[in-house]
């Protein structure tokens, strides 16, 4: 059976970046029947809290992406603990006691004798005595796997056959001084336990995949297919990392960007497909297709998911917004009519108010300087609301028999002084919504 996870860190708000991940990860399940599972990587007490955890999961609701179980990284620490001690007793796991000044030398000193700043492994040769003595000056050391230096090599899903040479890698630290275990040791050891069977995460987790899967074998597992997808840039090419922040799901949500917009967006974004807006959760994930994906850097627009909300939108029948419709009071027999006529006009739901208000309300008149005798004269000839289906016909043609207008020079004149804009909806369907005309006083 296929599994896989989305295994967020409840340290701030999904993003973009993140969605990538979890959308693939969901789809791929979902296609093959299989399961899903939301794992929070929440092995950090002092930044992980509860509050960006629930975020996280109103989040994925939100966009219809429904995981089959939850787990948390805090509650499994026995496991990596048991893991640690297994590669203790395989000769896999070794402390090291250098401090962060100390590694930045060294590193320096690679560089500068153009060789890779690869860990020299130092801490092998330390003796019992010498490693008691860095203990009492310096605390607990990092602990740190030992690689197997040979090759590493994997099919990947996306990127294609990766080959990694483990000597130009260092050694991974899996366990911090202060006892906290790291990102790949957790993940490994779940995704071992959990059966998961596909990982798809970003193009800059490639060196880790490499030093997890000879962890993964270490610990007597079964290697994942691994698929790493391209990281998003801005418009320009630039880096979205600094914007991260301003593009968070709770944000695009918050603008009125739809779920199925942003779903159907980003699950071709970066492929060879191209974007098409799908109605359901069930189309996309029939349509969707690991191989059609690069590696190549993805520019993505926020801006690009305005048109796709506003076609969602515009498909949609006036039950599916009753609800919206019921909180602007819109009354129940005028609600058909009523959505017809705002569903083409409109970008995103916040935009229903405006056209409600101006239905109840009326607009501001805008009046050309050379149209104004047209208009008052106009308005005069305009009987008092209610309107119905014929009023504008039936308005426009008296008008134009009294003034000779015709065509543009006639409507255009008339629907500003109605609505206050020079484009819109049908002014047939429009006028019997209209309950005041602001321009007749």
């Amino acid at each position: 059976m296929t599994v896989t996870r989305f295994a967020p860190s409840p340290t701030g708000y999904i993003h973009v970046g993140n969605l990538r991940t979890a959308l693939f990860n969901y789809l791929i399940a979902r296609k093959a029947g299989g399961q899903f599972i939301l794992r929070l990587d929440d092995t950090d007490p002092t930044r992980s809290t509860q509050e960006y955890a629930d975020a996280i999961k109103v989040d994925l609701e939100w966009l219809g992406i429904e995981w089959d179980r939850v787990e948390t990284q805090s509650s499994r620490l026995d496991r990596y603990v048991a893991a640690a001690d297994e590669l203790r007793s395989k000769g896999r796991f070794y402390e090291a006691f250098e401090t962060p000044t100390e590694l930045d030398l060294k590193r320096k000193k690679l560089l500068n004798m153009g060789k890779p700043p690869v860990y020299d492994r130092a801490a092998l040769d330390l003796s019992d005595d010498e490693k008691a003595a860095l203990r009492a000056e310096r605390g607990d050391g990092v602990w740190r796997f030992k690689l197997d230096q040979e090759r590493i090599e994997w099919a990947d899903g996306i990127v294609g056959d990766v080959s990694i040479d483990a000597a130009s890698v260092s050694d991974p630290v899996l366990i911090r001084g202060d006892g906290q275990f790291l990102y790949t040791l957790a993940s490994v050891v779940d995704d071992t336990e959990m059966g998961i069977t596909n990982v798809v995460r970003g193009s800059d987790h490639v060196t880790n995949t490499a030093t997890q899967i000879q962890i993964i074998q270490a610990l007597g597992g079964h290697v994942p297919n691994f698929a790493h997808h391209s990281l998003l840039t801005g418009p320009q090419g630039e880096a979205l990392s600094k914007r991260l922040g301003t593009l968070s799901l709770r944000d695009l949500r918050e603008s009125g960007v739809e779920p199925l917009a942003l779903l159907s967006h980003m699950a071709r974004l970066g492929s060879s497909q191209p974007i098409e807006l799908r109605a359901s959760m069930d189309e996309l994930i029939e349509g969707f297709d690991l191989s059609h994906f690069g590696a190549a850097p993805t520019k993505f627009d926020e801006q690009d998911l305005y048109p796709l909300t506003a076609r969602h939108l515009s498909a949609l029948a006036a039950e599916d917004v009753k609800a919206d419709l019921d909180a602007l009071s819109v009354p129940s027999d005028k609600q058909s009519a009523f959505w017809n006529v705002a569903r083409e006009n409109i970008t995103t739901r916040k935009d229903i108010a405006g056209w409600w208000d101006l239905c109840v309300n009326g607009a501001d008149p805008v009046v050309d300087d050379e149209d104004k005798d047209f208009v008052v004269d106009a308005l005069a000839m305009l009987p008092d609301a209610p309107f119905t289906d014929t009023s504008w016909s039936e308005w426009t043609a008296a008008v134009k028999e009294a003034t000779g207008r015709k065509g543009r020079g006639l409507f255009m004149p008339l629907r500003k002084a109605l609505t206050g804009m020079n484009h819109g909806p049908d002014m047939g369907s429009l006028m019997p919504l209209l309950q005041k005309i602001k321009a007749k006083g």
